[in-house]
């Protein structure tokens, strides 16, 4: 008798140690802060906030979540700086053990935009499927599916605009997930892009991974190609280096100055323009992020 499947990834999160490796803790684009305090009564606020170190754009935010983990209800409010409102409601394993419902509504005023999209998630051994339906844009239905056993992945997705009667996008995965690492294979965008990422935990605290990225449609042509690595000094503080075959090199350092409380600086450079003396400019980029977390 085989033993029981784990529940696969979604299908966003195919790929997603790699992603997050290659993605996440650079942050060279500004500065921003994050802070995030927490009430007794289970009520999340967080505010945020932006600068854009090209174009000297403020932006920012303010959310309140709210948890009521006995009827597995959340409700989140964000107000933004562009005036647009934003709900989202989510109800889980309240119908149906391993199913996820949820609402996400945005409102601007000002432009008189609205959005209003309905999820459903469901999860059990071996299978991650989603539907969601967007009402005020076509309106279109996207449904994606998982299916995993014994690390191996395959998934699809497609988008169905109802009022057209057609599928307006389309895509396939397959991958391997180990303990130590992850291979994933994607064809996106109605197969015209397609996508390698790799994995790999070489040890507790060094990490490394890369990402090939092939469009067919692209005019420069060529295969885009990413690989970086990721290692901690120590238990409150980790570097992150990585280069494309563009040759721009990007540097992020994170350190836990006490709890609750984190800076991540980031540099990216252009290997190619190294005699541009600006380095906050459009060639060379500087950041720095702060996160407070009561």
């Amino acid at each position: 008798m085989s033993l029981p499947q784990p529940v696969p990834p979604s299908w966003k999160d195919l790929g997603k140690s790699s992603n997050d490796l290659l993605g996440k803790d650079f942050p060279f684009q500004g500065t921003s802060l994050e802070v995030k305090t927490k009430t007794p009564s289970d009520v999340t606020f967080k505010v945020g906030g932006s600068r854009d170190a090209k174009t000297d754009t403020i932006t920012g935010d303010i959310e309140a979540k709210y948890t009521n983990r006995k009827y597995g209800l959340t409700f989140t409010q964000t107000w933004t700086t562009s005036n647009v409102l934003r709900s989202l409601v989510e109800v889980e394993n309240q119908i149906a053990k391993g199913l996820k419902l949820d609402v996400t509504t945005a409102l601007n005023p000002n432009k008189n935009d609205k959005t209003a999209l309905f999820n459903a998630a469901y999860k059990q051994s071996g299978v991650h499927t989603r539907a969601a339906l967007d009402l005020f844009k076509g309106p279109t239905f996207t449904a994606d599916t998982v299916l995993g056993r014994d690390g191996f992945l395959v998934g699809a997705e497609a988008g169905y605009n109802l009022t057209d009667g057609n599928i307006t996008r389309y895509a396939l995965a397959a991958g391997y997930n180990a303990p130590e690492y992850a291979i994933t294979f994607h064809g996106l965008n109605n197969l015209n892009t397609f996508s390698a990422s790799y994995y790999h935990r070489v040890s507790s605290s060094v990490e490394a991974g890369a990402k090939a990225v092939y469009d067919s449609k692209a005019t420069h042509g060529g295969v885009g190609i990413e690989v970086g690595a990721k290692t901690y000094l120590d238990p409150a503080a980790f570097v992150k280096a990585k280069i494309n075959n563009f040759g721009v090199i990007a540097l992020g350092y994170t350190q836990t100055l006490r709890p609750g409380v984190k800076a991540a600086f980031g540099l990216a450079l252009d290997t190619q323009k190294l005699n541009n003396p600006d380095p906050a400019g459009p060639t060379h980029k500087v950041g720095l992020s702060l996160i407070f977390d009561s």
